[in-house]
């Protein structure tokens, strides 16, 4: 069974005369384990892809299968708790709470998901120490470089141990050497922890870090690296 299948999957904004149709019948497979790379111009259909994988939205029509869980058929609170409970999410911007500290933002999901004090600590330093800011865990956000900033939010996003970890451009505000260091992390990740990871990206240098590139253009798949495995 593929850790996620994707089948005739279509999404379509607006109502006709003026409807959009953002994703043309995707089929997609990405199995437990894969370090992918999605990547595509903008209106490809790549963001739109990426939101229905994260559960942040919903196809128009379609299976999308995760872990055996047709997630098509979920509601949005059944939704909401399979992102909680297995799906970590790494964004552009960081999104972390400012004047607060390394710590308590890597701290935040498991907070929400009611983990105990001394086990959501244990859990949080030991994300930090994986990205290598364990020694910076009492700083507030704002004392942080961008880089380690990226870094804070890469913990967070696997303090929880999820089965799948969602990048929405994690290098797009740093400069090259940062970025080099975002993508050894996400690759160490992949390779020691087993992390099933996709990464939106418009950087071909930094796709080359996943083994596996998928390329979108006008809704579907133009291309696709696995094909030549």
């Amino acid at each position: 069974m593929s850790f996620i299948q994707l089948i005739n999957i279509h999404k379509i904004y607006g109502k006709a005369p003026n409807a959009f149709e953002a994703l043309k019948g995707v089929n997609l497979q990405i199995d437990e384990g894969e370090f992918v790379a999605l990547m595509g111009p903008s209106g490809s259909g790549k963001s739109t892809m990426a939101n229905i994988l994260g559960c942040l939205d919903s196809p128009s029509s379609g299976i999308y299968d995760f872990c055996g869980v047709n997630v098509s058929l979920l509601n949005l609170k059944q939704k909401a708790l399979l992102r909680r409970h297995y799906i970590g999410f790494i964004f552009q911007g960081f999104n972390l709470l400012p004047r607060t500290t390394a710590l308590e933002n890597v701290e935040l999901p498991l907070l929400y998901r009611q983990v105990p004090k001394k086990e959501r600590m244990r859990l949080s330093m030991e994300a930090l120490e994986m990205v290598g800011l364990e020694k910076w865990y009492n700083h507030s956000s704002n004392e942080l470089s961008g880089g380690q900033q990226q870094r804070v939010a890469i913990a967070r996003a696997i303090a929880s141990k999820p089965l799948f970890l969602l990048a929405d451009e994690p290098t797009g505000n740093l400069d090259t050497k940062r970025s080099i260091e975002i993508m050894e992390i996400l690759s160490n990740l992949n390779k020691e922890s087993k992390i099933t990871i996709l990464m939106v990206t418009h950087e071909s240098e930094m796709a080359k870090y996943a083994k596996r590139e998928i390329v979108f253009l006008d809704g579907n798949v133009k291309s696709d690296t696995k094909e030549k495995l």
